[in-house]
């Protein structure tokens, strides 16, 4: 992220909402920052009355959106808010009227953040997990990096944890490079988790004795693998200054990460994005950022690297 982030902050007054401003004081951001806080009144358009009549969803009634005023309201009570806790970023407040997501979507298009930031309303595991949320129609849509931000109530001063994520990919080291350049207090703690899926050679192994030897070779080559994979990651974070570890699992990194984090007490886990080369692709179930996000009760901040600019 440059030196002065942008930040586009989605805000509807809730206690979630109020959760995810609260979460930025502990996200490791510059005194320096412009922040565009959105406010939406959300608004759905009556089913056609005819099949000749075209009425989409996303359309605002010609007269306006009254409820509109009122979401300025929340957003300029929100930037008052954000004032005090970062006095040095300029912050400006807005709304809109129609379906959140997609005037977040709108918005972050026409701004360019480098980050869109959306509180979670989720608060059991089957919420969580449920699709077609606000947030994750947000991260799976926005090419920008994303920050599901669930804020940890806590009047006293304590060490920010963070969890990176791990994969050996270009994308897995951006959200490494993001966290490094940060900057967090004296006490943060970074942990760097590389999860590795069961074996199912294991299995084989207890059947078949000659399998056991290749197993046992396989498992060395993946060790080798990790200490090079987390390497430059470290020693990168080291140089941050703060406490840094690497634990390697097994198990499914959806269910491991979240699991981490729970474990941990984490305040955020950062996640690389691969990126999407179509709709489609943004629409596929499983990928490893979304179902962590969902299911993690922390903030998660989904990183995307900007293009290079030829």
């Amino acid at each position: 992220m440059d030196t002065k982030p942008r930040i586009l902050i989605a805000y509807d007054g809730s206690e979630p909402a109020d959760a995810a401003l609260d979460d930025l004081t502990h996200a490791g951001f510059p005194s320096d920052a412009e922040v565009q806080i959105l406010s939406i009144a959300e608004w759905f358009a009556p089913a056609p009355a005819s099949s000749y009549e075209v009425v989409t969803q996303d359309r605002v009634p010609e007269s306006g959106c009254v409820a509109a005023k009122g979401a300025l309201r929340l957003a300029e009570e929100a930037a008052d808010r954000l004032r005090t806790n970062f006095p040095h970023w300029i912050v400006n407040a807005s709304s809109a009227c129609g379906l959140a997501a997609s005037k977040i979507i709108e918005s972050a298009g026409d701004w360019k953040p480098d980050l869109i930031i959306v509180g979670s309303h989720s608060r059991t595991a089957i919420g969580r997990l449920a699709l077609g949320s606000i947030s994750q129609r947000v991260l799976t849509a926005a090419s920008c990096s994303v920050r599901i931000a669930r804020g940890r109530v806590e009047e006293s001063d304590y060490p920010v944890r963070i969890i990176i994520g791990l994969d050996g990919s270009p994308a897995s080291l951006d959200s490494v490079k993001e966290v490094a350049a940060r900057l967090w207090p004296a006490l943060t703690e970074i942990k760097v988790i590389v999860v590795e899926d069961p074996l199912f050679p294991d299995f084989l192994g207890n059947l078949i004795p000659p399998f056991a030897k290749i197993i046992a070779k396989d498992k060395d080559q993946e060790r080798t693998w990790v200490e090079k994979i987390s390497t430059e990651p470290l020693a990168l974070l080291r140089r941050s200054g703060v406490k840094v570890s690497c634990e390697l699992r097994e198990g499914d990194p959806k269910k491991e990460l979240a699991k981490a984090g729970e474990e941990g007490g984490a305040d955020c886990i950062f996640l690389g994005s691969a990126g999407f080369n179509n709709r489609f692709e943004r629409l596929v179930l499983g990928s490893v950022s979304a179902a962590v996000a969902a299911r993690a009760r922390c903030s998660v901040e989904v990183v995307r690297s900007k293009p290079k600019k030829n």
